[in-house]
This record gives structure tokens, sequence and C-alpha cells, in this order.
């Protein structure tokens, strides 16, 4: 654990190992909440850099965690709108078009902020690449997120599940577009029992739409085999007609996680006011624009097991570490300002020292 001097980082991604970082390319998790550069000082930053000073102050940090990071790493940007396409280019040639993986929106101003010239600023954008996309470690989603009551049947194991239509549903994919996903199925209606090949009681079953013309299988046949024991029939009676249709029992099985959408709303993840009152909680003032903790457990989780490290290269309040440590990753985080690292970062972790 270190809270370092982030202003030598400027000077060369080797000074890091004697920052006490660690070696290099072992880090999972780079977190970058700089200064967004609208002017004025803040926490020891001086906001209000000529453009092409402050996009090399940056650059300069996103290459340093480049070489931090590990093969199956990410990192993650978090600006306003003033700066952030411009940043979007310069991961792109630190990290490579291809490592993009998400320019997420996250409401951190849910009232809107009136004071804007125009409209209510409400959100920030959190931009999300890998180190190598090829062997990129991340989790798209959270158990959090999935809801039991989208899972309204048990099984005979007392499991929930829903039934999901075994019948692709978007039209773009039909016997013309992917021809291999339509074949017969059989199933019996009255029992439900459904099975890959012909057989007493059981009717032919071919995907269609709900107006009845060709449809394709999510699955393909080798699958449909392998799982035939997870599919339910049913007859359905729709607008255009009677029809039997197949379904998949999709179960609601400990450890299940939902994909996040890329709207994250300040219900789910905190707002600025929720850190400002969390701050405010451990005897901190003065952040303008601190990240809530919320927002910070589901940055690592996403993206980290424990035991990994995470490192914070702006570390302001120090939010990171605090989330970091609670999940149980090894963790550092950078800072220049000493007064920021006496009296905010070092009280809130319950640590001493310099």
């Amino acid at each position: 654990m270190l809270v370092g001097d982030g202003a030598r980082l400027a000077e060369a991604a080797g000074d890091l190992q004697e920052l006490g970082l660690g070696p290099m390319g072992t880090t999972q998790l780079a977190y970058l909440d700089p200064p967004y550069n609208r002017g004025g000082s803040f926490n020891g930053y001086d906001d209000n850099m000529p453009r092409h000073e402050w996009l090399a102050y940056i650059e300069e940090r996103l290459v340093a965690a480049r070489e931090l990071l590990a093969e199956t790493g990410t990192i993650w940007v978090h600006l306003d709108d003033a700066e952030a396409h411009r940043v979007r280019c310069l991961l792109d040639e630190v990290f490579g078009v291809e490592a993009f993986i998400a320019d997420l929106t996250v409401e951190s101003n849910p009232k809107g902020r009136q004071l804007d010239r125009f409209f209510a600023g409400s959100h920030d954008r959190l931009m999300v690449y890998a180190r190598n996309p090829d062997k990129v470690v991340l989790d798209g989603g959270i158990a959090a997120a999935v809801n039991p009551a989208d899972f309204p049947h048990v099984d005979s194991d007392g499991v929930n599940f829903r039934l999901l239509p075994l019948r692709n549903t978007n039209k773009r994919f039909n016997p013309m577009t992917t021809p291999t996903m339509t074949y017969p199925l059989y199933g019996d209606p009255e029992t439900g029992a459904v099975a890959v090949d012909p057989g007493p009681g059981k009717v032919e079953i071919l995907p269609v739409f709900g107006d009845l013309t060709p449809a394709v299988w999510r699955w393909s046949r080798d699958r449909a085999v392998e799982r035939v024991d997870e599919l339910v029939c049913r007859t359905v009676r729709g607008r255009s007609g009677t029809r039997i249709d197949i379904y998949q029992r999709d179960r609601h099985e400990v450890g299940r996680i939902k994909k996040l959408k890329t709207i994250w709303l300040s219900q789910e993840v905190g707002s600025t006011d929720t850190a400002r009152a969390e701050l405010r909680a451990a005897g901190v003032d003065g952040f303008r624009t601190p990240k809530p903790e919320a927002l910070m457990r589901r940055i690592i989780e996403l993206s980290t097991v424990p035991d990994d490290l995470v490192v914070d290269l702006f570390a302001g309040s120090g939010t990171t570490a605090v989330a970091a440590r609670d999940l149980g990753r090894r963790w550092v985080v950078v800072e220049r300002n000493p007064d920021t690292v006496r009296d905010v970062i070092l009280p809130r972790l319950g640590l001493t020292g310099s």
C-alpha cells in the first residue's frame, strides 16, 4: 500500500517501481480521475492549463498506466464532456483503437447543474480500454443487477427460472441469412417434453415469428442435443393463430450475473452529492467532484478479483483506496498534494505517516 508523489509520474514510467507501485505489468485496474480542465485551482491542481499542455500531461499518465497494466488489465478514465473526446483519441493512440471496451455515461448530478449555460449537465464519461483486448479479463455484469422477480417459475429442484424463446426474435436472422439454424425439433405440448428426434406423441416444430413467417433457433442442432433437458414446448395463441413454440428454462443459479447497461444511474452508483455526504461523515470537506464509494466498488468488482492490484493515479479524496481495501484488493494511490495525503487519505484509511 502506498500514497506517493504523483508529480514524479510525469518524468518517466521507470520511476514507478521506486514509488512502490510494484513490478511493471502487474496492475489489473488503473483508474484516472484527473482535473477536467475547466478552469480554476483546487486540491493542489491547476485546472486551467493550455489545452496542449493539459493533453500532454494526461498522455504521460496514460503511457505510465499502460506500462503498469497486466495483459489482462483495464484502464478507466473519468472525465466530463469538456475534454473527453480528445482524451479518447489519446487512448486510441496509446492503447490502440481495438482496445476500446466502452464509453460509459455516469449520472453524477441527477438534478442537473442549473448554472450551466445551455443545458443542465448531469453526467460524466467513463472510458474503458483494455491493455490487451485478446487477453482482457472483465465482467460486464454483476449479481446485484439480477432481479429475482424476473424468474417467476420454480423447477423440481426448487430453483427459480424463466422461459426464454428458443426462437431468435431478431428478424435479421432468418432461414435466408442463417440457414443452418433452421431445423425441426419435436415436442409434446401436453407434457412440454422436447426431443431432437421424432417420437411417439411428439409433433414437428419449426421456428416461426409471431406472424408465422419462418424464423431460426438461437441454438445450433448440436447444442440442442447437448441441452435438450433445458427445453420445454407450449401452445401459444397469438394474433396470427395458434402455434407450438419452444422455450429454454433459464435458471436463476447462484453466482449468476447480468450485463450492466452503458448508462449508470445515480440510484445505482451514487452521485457527487452522495460522495460529499460520505466525506462529511468522515470529517472531510472541500472536494468539488469527489466520487461515491458505490461507483468505485462497482468499477473494482467488474475488473478485479480479491488480491488483484488496483492503482489510482489521481487519488484525490482516497475513495478508490477505501473501496479497494474493503473489497480485499491490493491498492496503490498516487496524490501530489501532501496536505491531502496527510489530512484526508491517511485518516480515511486509519493510517498514519506520509
